[in-house]
């Protein structure tokens, strides 16, 4: 009688990335950032572009497009906590978890000129998300379709490149903050050429 593969031993921990881990990062153009805050929804958003660094084995970052809301930033004000998920929808089957604490830097921040030195700067930026890194968590990932990608949407850098300054502040500063009526720190949002 033919076996399928052992359901046994399917998720392994770490305390950091390992270089295994960090390949596996480079390769996805997606990733998946879920985070939370008491009393508040839990937010789970998709991510793309090139947006997404390896720092050290125990921090990473991500760099943040001004989108519909700012989620992240209220939870990690509010709460810290941050889970990032990558899928490798190719060869080998694999899910791999980053949980860590997350702080957003703004552009006035002391922490900006050295993060913002690991990525190159789209229009639309408006944080850098640094996360300490608690544990990393693989597991099998063999319900993942295989998939391929086409391209990227170049929509919301567009968005951002074509939008009067004015009127995008002037939108922001009615923004309540996140759904839940959580704070936010205001901040601009990086221009082409700026």
């Amino acid at each position: 009688m033919a076996r399928g593969p052992r359901l046994a031993a399917m998720a392994d921990f770490s305390d950091t990335l390992t270089d295994k881990h960090i390949a596996m990062i480079e390769r996805q153009p997606v990733f998946f950032v879920a985070t939370a805050a008491a009393d508040a929804r839990i937010n789970l958003s998709p991510k793309g572009y090139d947006a997404f660094r390896v720092l050290a084995p125990d921090r990473v970052a991500w760099l943040d497009l001004a989108g519909s809301g700012n989620e992240t930033n209220a939870h990690l004000l509010a709460d810290g906590r941050i889970t990032i998920m990558f899928c490798n929808f190719d060869q080998p089957a694999l899910i791999l978890r980053i949980y860590g604490r997350g702080t957003p830097v703004l552009p006035a921040d002391d922490g900006w000129a050295e993060l913002a030195a690991h990525f190159t700067l789209l229009p639309g930026t408006r944080q850098i998300f640094d996360i300490q890194v608690e544990s990393v968590q693989t597991s099998c990932g063999w319900g993942v379709p295989f998939m391929e990608l086409k391209s990227e949407r170049n929509t919301l850098v567009k968005a951002h490149s074509g939008v009067d300054e004015e009127k995008w502040l002037a939108k922001r500063q009615n923004h309540p903050g996140s759904i839940d009526g959580l704070p936010t720190r205001k901040t601009d949002r990086y221009i082409a050429g700026e």
